[in-house]
């Protein structure tokens, strides 16, 4: 497990309680497990997503993920509808462990109320969160 002081946390990008992160660019927020996340996870083995098109409540439940660990929920911090999912997990899986913000990415949403990104934490918040 890595130190909190170890963890790779952008500055441009916010953060869940539930330990999800969302970046929005031209409208669309990305959303994935922080690193955070994925490390107390260990390895990922399986990704549950939800389709193209489903509609979620900031705060829903919308997939799993499975490591060798356990199952674990992933919980959407905006409403919105899901324009795109990483189908690369489907697959590759491990991508969330080793390239979360990037390739590991989980899904893409139109978001209903981008004022709802309010509700999340920047990164010293969090921080702030994970040493209680």
């Amino acid at each position: 497990m890595k130190e909190i002081s170890d963890l790779n946390l952008p500055d441009d990008v916010k953060y869940t309680k539930s330990h999800e992160w969302a970046k929005i660019s031209d409208g669309i927020v990305t959303i994935g497990l922080n690193d955070y996340a994925q490390d107390q996870l260990g390895e990922i083995v399986f990704v549950e997503l939800p389709e193209t098109g489903d509609t979620f409540s900031q705060g829903d439940e919308f997939g799993s993920v499975e490591s060798v660990k356990a199952v674990s929920e992933i919980y959407i911090p905006i409403s919105g509808e899901i324009v795109e999912i990483n189908e690369d997990l489907e697959d590759a899986p491990e991508l969330v462990n080793e390239s979360c913000y990037d390739n590991g990415w989980l899904i893409k949403v139109k978001a209903d109320n981008i004022s709802q990104l309010g509700d999340l934490f920047e990164k010293a918040a969090y921080l702030d969160i994970l040493k209680g």
